[in-house]
């Protein structure tokens, strides 16, 4: 049985890492903190401990385990729930974007109800989804927006079939102008760094800064060249990590009036060549090579075996391409020449266009083979960073970092979240999985880290950040799969436990319907409201909805949500949205495939997906594109069905393989390990990896003959529960 914090001594400080001299002075200040605190509830000792940061972040992650696992020892969350490690002051929570705004308006909003940030984020949460109009109309004069025609209102319902509304009727605008344009609120100036960045490998040398003059300038005369090779209206693909030039060739493609076309680095070449056929693009921009911890890995290559397109292919090192390009092709070089018939290649008119005109195509897995397209309008870029300054709290000021792609909604999302909010986007050129990453965090003075989970635990069990000064974060951002406690626990004792803004939520919303909150007491690896202005309620077995109670079900969200999706390019909107989802209060749910826990105190978790599509490595994917190439991985194979469990001790989904073999057929389950995991890392996605391999006569089914990997992930889920209690 683990001690209380009343229990524990020098003997466990010393054990956890210190000498007998800390352990000794370490012992004298938590026992005065402790005694400080207001009780004994355990969350006042904990408050009480980071306040008067008795824990370091030099101090062993084993020291910062022992104290936190022992104040809450003798915690029940199931009566309690979850257990807390961060709490906003009254003072802190006026200075966030939502607390200032909320002390603005809320007397007029909420009336006498009103009594200050902390305590009435709640009342004002449910207002914005009550009263969105309200919402917006104060918002977007908090963003970088400019209309180049007004809205002739914020929104309109009179169109039944139409069950998300028509936001911001009659506005004009560019948004990728609106990202570099100087501006008074939120404070933009031209000598603003817009951009901070460093190359793998260069890890003593000096930050790289772009002013937003600097940038604006580059990205028109990308502009100009791509008028010059493309036509207007043409669908662009960006396949390449995403360094500064990506972020320049995508503001450029929407300044343009072009639409992008957003495609991970990461995916073998058929992948690239189902989205480049599904977006119809017309040409691509992307590497020779991507470099990765000083070795070169090949993408010009799977380019160019994926598809006949145009494209333009930047060097990763110097001026020139380091490979022979096809004669269709240009290098990044001769691309940028086509612009200096222009007089001044350095100055654009925008194009300008409606509201709900097309401007990048992602892509996100469904339960088909073939991935979704979804087309973001430029609502979208509206909404993420509406949320990112509301839930985030990214400032005037603030350097903004998540190693991501813009072939996964991230990408996008951080973009807008900068450009919109006047903060500066920080981009290293490189892994980041190790010292030089951690290191450019330090040198950039970054105040906002996102993370994938995965990530985290890499970094936390290579210890790779060593000796680093990550205390100038304010806060962190953690998406894309399930977060694990102790992870967390490592992540936060970094900036003396600044708060995780976990995140949840879908490239067809462009947003997260569910978040952590600057205003209110977050705990590790959970959700702890409703995104502002988002309404959702959690469905039993049955589709009725629960009432406020603990409880864990299907999560149905509210129509009404600025940003979202109302079509997708290959496949029937409402089919996959709202068909079979039922009424609730005059308003027909909307589908996200969650299925989600309440729990006592109001916080969130996610348990799964309510279909059979995964998240592995923060990527999301579908049982059927494993199972496709599963099943042809070797003759011996009848069948396969691909399901992903959580650890038994949390954490980030693993993959797992169940295989029906052919009648008389044997084979050993370590070599099918090795055939699926080589097969789907050439033909679906090199970062998936299998994790458990198994066996068996048959699979369980319906009468239909509809497969239930409900019931194999229930299987493998108690198997691996028994296991580890061996």
């Amino acid at each position: 049985m683990r001690k209380s914090i009343s229990e524990v001594g020098v003997e466990d400080f010393v054990k956890a890492g210190l000498t007998i001299e800390e352990a000794k002075e370490f012992q004298r200040v938590l026992k005065e903190a402790v005694f400080g605190a207001k009780g004994s509830d355990p969350r006042e000792v904990w408050r009480s401990l980071v306040a008067q940061r008795v824990l370091k972040p030099w101090h062993p992650h084993a020291l910062h385990q022992l104290v936190y696992y022992s104040v809450y020892a003798n915690w029940d969350s199931l009566t309690n729930g979850p257990p807390l490690y961060w709490f906003p002051s009254l003072d802190q929570s006026k200075h966030t974007n939502l607390g200032r705004l909320m002390e603005k308006y809320g007397s007029k909003l909420l009336e006498t109800s009103y009594k200050d940030p902390i305590t009435s984020f709640s009342h004002f949460q449910n207002f914005s989804v009550q009263h969105p109009e309200a919402y917006w109309s104060i918002v977007l004069k908090e963003l970088s927006v400019s209309f180049h025609e007004a809205p002739k209102y914020i929104l309109d319902t009179s169109t039944k079939s139409k069950q998300g509304g028509t936001w911001f009727p009659g506005s004009v605008l560019n948004i990728a102008e609106c990202c570099l344009l100087p501006r008074t609120h939120p404070r933009k100036e031209d000598n603003s760094a817009a951009i901070v960045w460093r190359d793998e490998g260069c890890d003593d040398s000096n930050i790289n800064h772009m002013t937003l003059k600097e940038l604006r300038e580059r990205v028109m005369v990308v502009a100009n060249a791509l008028d010059a090779v493309f036509s207007k209206g043409d669908a662009i693909a960006i396949d390449m990590p995403m360094t500064i030039n990506a972020v320049i060739i995508y503001l450029a493609i929407i300044l343009a009036g072009f639409i992008v076309v957003s495609i991970a680095d990461s995916f073998a070449a058929k992948e690239i060549a189902t989205r480049l056929r599904v977006s119809k693009a017309k040409g691509i921009f992307t590497q020779d090579f991507i470099l990765r911890g000083g070795r070169k890995f090949p993408l010009y290559s799977r380019v160019v075996e994926a598809a006949p397109y145009k494209a333009i292919v930047l060097p990763v090192i110097g001026n020139d391409v380091g490979i022979q390009l096809r004669e269709q092709d240009l290098s990044w070089k001769e691309f940028l020449s086509s612009a200096n018939h222009h007089p001044r290649s350095n100055n654009y008119i925008p194009v300008y266009q409606p509201v709900e005109s097309v401007i990048n195509i992602l892509f996100s897995s469904g339960t088909t083979g073939e991935p979704k397209a979804i087309p973001w309008t430029q609502l979208s870029p509206i909404r993420c960073a509406a949320d990112s300054w509301a839930h985030i709290d990214v400032q005037v000021g603030d350097v903004f970092c998540w190693p991501t792609n813009l072939g996964w909604v991230m990408g996008p999302i951080l973009l807008y979240s900068c450009f919109l909010s006047g903060a500066t986007l920080a981009l290293y050129h490189g892994s980041p999985l190790g010292h030089g990453f951690g290191k450019f965090v330090q040198d950039a003075g970054v105040t906002i880290l996102g993370t994938v989970p995965s990530i985290v635990k890499a970094w936390k069990n290579t210890e790779c950040m060593k000796g680093l000064d990550w205390t100038r974060i304010k806060s962190f951002g953690s998406t894309g799969e399930a977060s694990n406690v102790d992870d967390d626990l490592w992540l936060s004792s970094k900036s003396y436990y600044n708060p995780i803004i976990e995140c949840c939520g879908g490239t067809e919303l462009a947003s997260s319907y569910i978040q952590g909150c600057p205003l209110q007491p977050q705990a590790f690896g959970t959700f702890s409201t409703a995104s502002m202005t988002t309404g959702f309620v959690i469905l039993d077995e049955h589709g009725i909805p629960y009432h406020d109670q603990a409880c864990v079900g299907e999560v149905g969200l509210f129509p009404l949500y600025m940003g979202a999706t109302e079509r997708l390019l290959n496949a029937n909107h409402d089919e996959v949205y709202f068909k079979g989802m039922p009424m609730h209060k005059g308003m027909h749910l909307r589908r996200h495939g969650d299925i989600i826990k309440r729990t006592v105190g109001g916080y969130f978790t996610v348990q799964g997906r309510a279909d059979d599509t995964m998240n592995i490595g923060g990527i999301k994917t579908s049982s059927v594109e494993i199972e496709r190439v599963c099943d042809r991985a070797d003759e011996c194979i009848l069948e396969t069905a691909a399901i992903s469990v959580a650890p038994v001790d949390g954490g980030p989904e693993q993959l797992a393989i169940f295989v029906v073999l052919k009648k008389g057929s044997s084979i050993e389950p370590d070599k099918l390990k090795i055939l699926f995991s080589r097969t789907i890392q050439s033909n679906l996605n090199p970062l998936f990896k299998v994790n458990y391999v198994k066996i068996v006569s048959e699979f369980p089914r319906t009468a239909s003959n509809k497969l239930l990997r409900r019931v194999l992930r229930d299987q493998m889920k108690h198997e691996l529960s028994t296991r580890s209690k061996i």
